[in-house]
């Protein structure tokens, strides 16, 4: 079997699979399901990409991010919990038996290695296969007898991480990550089989998989696990194995999943993972947003191979809500951190918007299952937003560093890190642009499609026995003309569907969430061998159909003017502002173009779009130019205005040059901009604070907010409870201050952040903090300003001491001085 032949599967969103030859006594050769997606997509090893594009970040992710994750499971002590676990079964005495940082660590390892295997299936690469082989032999000796592998309670059966409960399974549908961990293993099991037609680390997961089945389904325990991606990893093995025992596992969880009396729950409430109600009868998107695409993803694999369209009819009705009040511009999803969750309809906030990367890599695998599903281009229009905005949004352009969040709007309080605590967003980067090509393309039979426009070659088998290759050639996505060149092995008729993207149509998404709100775009033009040809959309592509003869040319051409865009008037956020887009790109203004600042701008609506490519730029992009006027805040409260050129990148490419102001949706009218403030003492000011996840950046932004709950910019110390907290100002010069005020932060009813139960104000005394002599009580009132006078003193450097509420943490708004 070569490492070309033996992958068929582009990642976990392409999911059709071949023939695998497959020796030994467990397996034999599998032939295809007997029923599975009516379309099929293009496996990524027979799809090469040379654009200027994609091509680089494919490459930087084989050589930067795989090994710098790799390197990352190692320092942060992921390996080494494998090793503990694998002493500790050999009867070796440990030292160290506290348990993981987090008992879903595991899976983070399994994802790089899913991610280098699909690189494996590319590029050989002895180094990296070694490596990777290395770290199977660590994992497969941490795995117990009957083939239980959790790495937390191995270590100290005794004292798991509390998480993971007393025994096994008892507290899976809650936060253990027991079952998570086993998909994510299942998955990278498949890839690295495939990848290199070794069993090492599939027999590991083939025998965990079993105790699964011997443990759980009908007849047996009931179980469905908490965070989901077990059923995805179960289809996966399926089609590796063709035990249907796994693919009726996958449903079993499935179906099980949803309120029964007499359980316990999830003190977050049932919606948080999708158990409030039975998985076919879900309609709406609701709760934790990566376990919900991972669960709709499953429901899809499972609906196309074992033909229970329940589970489909479920997935159109939420797929209908998500796209229509709970999509972002930018393709992600899950509007709140507040359980890293989906908010109410049309709730998308942006400064506090969440969209963590790794559901927007959950996003591009359901959106590919329900076009696999159905055929339709609108799926492929979502994931391609999604794809070039939101998840490339989530890896810098080195490919080193990551967000988490991928926000639409920051003061600078945002910016990427090598690694996380939860480390799951990396990982899932991996494995995503490893497999990136298998998006690319699909086939339903002799029908080929194109559903992405990058630069390459593809040698697509329409499994008829036929084969056709495809040459694209294009700058897409800064440019929209397209060249393909169709040499199919022999002259033959056939389809060739080429996707028109809605926002070539005048749709940008597929519902009113958004609108152009300018003149219509010129109309996409179709060529065959330069003749014309008339282009009919039908379901989101143009179909020809004709004779075909190698060197056969059709050129498409998607007309590219950057384009205003309005959102639906019920996203409040969003209110008498605008965004741009050019052609699948949304752009943002960012700090290093603007005079640092850009929420203190307002754009007319008759202001001209200009555009231009600039090589010298970010690796080389598109920016889009305009006028408009900045506003800033005098002493006296009235406001200055000056003539402004704005300039905007793509949105995807902010934070390449260091934490600053960016916006996507600027503002067109005077209230809905933020002016720069007057440069008081206090804005003027270096804020530093006691032990923080947050960054400090909103607690002297100069702006006042709506509510103590208001999230759009806020500095809470959380989790950190029931402490003493300070935050300080180093002044930019001595001077004499009289009076303070601090605006608390509260969220109340979502969170655990509560005002404080006291505080105090201190100044630098030469090497000394010194009480100030307040006039007045220090006031912890929601929703307003609370002010103290006290007696004037010289100073430096002041301090705020925040005493918290037990059990509660604490934050603040805005904290101003005088």
């Amino acid at each position: 079997m070569t490492r070309r032949s033996a992958i068929v599967v582009g990642a976990v969103a392409c999911v059709a699979i071949a023939s695998v030859g497959i020796t030994g006594s467990r397996m034999a050769a599998q032939a295809p399901p007997p029923r599975d997606y009516p379309v099929q997509p293009v496996p990524f090893t027979a799809v090469t990409l040379d654009d200027a594009f994609w091509a680089p970040r494919i490459e930087r992710n084989r050589t930067a991010s795989i090994p710098t994750a790799l390197q990352q499971c190692e320092i942060t002590g992921r390996v080494e919990n494998f090793r503990r676990a694998a002493r500790v079964l050999r009867g070796e005495p440990l030292e160290n038996t506290k348990p993981p940082g987090y008992p879903f660590d595991d899976s983070d390892l399994y994802k790089v290695i899913e991610g280098a295997s699909y690189a494996l299936s590319v590029t050989p690469d002895a180094a990296l296969e070694a490596k990777v082989d290395a770290l199977i032999a660590t994992i497969a000796a941490a795995q117990e007898r009957d083939g239980y592998l959790y790495t937390t309670r191995t270590i100290n059966p005794a004292a798991p991480h509390p998480w993971a409960g007393t025994t096994r399974w008892e507290l899976e549908r809650d936060d253990s990550h027991e079952l998570y961990n086993l998909g994510h293993l299942f998955e990278a099991a498949a890839a690295h089989h495939q990848a290199t037609g070794k069993r090492t680390l599939l027999d590991v997961a083939l025998r965990a998989a079993d105790l699964l089945d011997r443990t759980f389904g009908p007849g047996k325990a009931s179980i469905w696990p908490g965070h989901q991606v077990t059923e995805m990893g179960l289809v996966r093995l399926y089609r590796v194995t063709g035990e249907s025992r796994y693919l009726a596992l996958a449903k079993f969880l499935l179906d099980a999943r949803g309120p029964n009396p007499g359980e316990k729950t999830n003190p977050r409430g049932l919606e948080y993972n999708q158990a409030h109600l039975r998985a076919i009868e879900q309609t709406e998107p609701v709760g934790h947003a990566v376990r919900a695409m991972y669960m709709y993803a499953g429901m899809a694999d499972v609906a196309a191979i074992t033909g229970d369209m329940a589970y489909a009819k479920a997935l159109d009705a939420i797929w209908t809500h998500t796209v229509g009040s709970k999509l972002y511009l930018t393709g992600g999803i899950g509007a709140t951190g507040a359980g890293e969750a989906f908010g109410a309809r049309y709730e998308l906030p942006n400064m506090s918007a969440y969209n963590e990367t790794c559901a927007s890599v959950g996003m591009d695998f359901w959106n590919h299952r329900l076009f696999l599903l159905h055929g339709d281009g609108k799926y492929i229009d979502v994931l391609e937003r999604t794809l070039y905005n939101a998840l490339l949004s989530g890896v810098a352009l080195d490919g080193r560093t990551y967000f988490y969040p991928n926000p639409l709007e920051s003061i600078g309080q945002h910016q990427r890190s090598p690694w996380f605590g939860v480390a799951c967003c990396p990982g899932n980067i991996t494995r995503f642009m490893a497999s990136l090509p298998g998006y690319v393309y699909a086939h339903q039979g002799d029908t080929v499609m194109v559903n992405l426009y990058a630069a390459g070659t593809a040698r697509i088998d329409t499994g008829d026995g036929q084969r056709v290759t495809l040459r694209q050639q294009t700058r897409y996505p800064w440019d929209g003309r397209v060249a393909i060149t169709v040499t199919p092995d022999a002259a033959r008729t056939f389809a060739l569907k080429l996707r028109i993207p809605g926002w070539a149509r005048e749709q940008p998404v597929p519902s009113d969430l958004y609108r152009f709100d300018d003149a219509p775009a010129p109309t996409p033009t179709l060529t065959v061998n330069g003749v014309a040809v008339p282009l009919e959309v039908e379901r989101g592509y143009a179909t020809l159909r004709r004779a075909w003869a190698a060197g056969d040319t059709v050129t498409l051409d998607l007309p590219m003017p950057a384009r205003r865009l309005r959102a639906h008037p019920s996203v409040e956020a969003d209110r008498d502002r605008l965004a741009v887009q050019r052609g699948p790109i949304v752009f943002a203004a960012e700090w290093p173009d603007n005079d640092s600042d850009v929420r203190n701008v307002v754009i007319p609506a008759d202001a001209p779009l200009a555009t231009a490519f600039r090589d010298d730029l970010l690796g080389g992009v598109q920016v889009v130019t305009t006028q408009g006027q900045a506003l800033a805040r005098e002493k006296d409260g009235s406001l200055a205005r000056g003539p402004r050129v704005v300039t905007l990148i793509p949105y995807a490419m902010w934070a390449n040059r260091g934490a600053g102001p960016m916006a996507v949706w600027l503002a067109s009218a005077d209230r809905t901009a933020r002016p720069r403030p007057y440069p008081s003492l206090s804005v003027r000011s270096t804020v530093t604070t006691s032990t923080a996840r947050r960054s400090p950046r909103p607690i002297n932004d100069g702006e006042l907010p709506a509510s103590s709950s208001d999230s759009t910019a806020y500095f809470d110390w959380w989790p950190r409870k029931g402490e003493t907290a300070w935050v300080e100002y180093a002044l930019p010069e001595a001077a004499t201050v009289r009076e303070a005020s601090v605006y608390w932060f509260d969220d109340t009813g979502r969170g655990e952040v509560r005002v404080p139960a006291s505080w105090r104000l201190e100044y630098r005394d030469r090497d000394a903090w010194v009480p100030v002599q307040a006039a007045v009580p220090y006031g912890t009132a929601k929703d307003t300003a609370n002010r103290i006078t006290f007696a004037p003193v010289r100073t430096t450097a002041l301090r705020l001491v925040v005493v918290m509420q037990p059990g509660f943490s604490a934050g603040v708004q805005e904290w101003s001085v005088d």
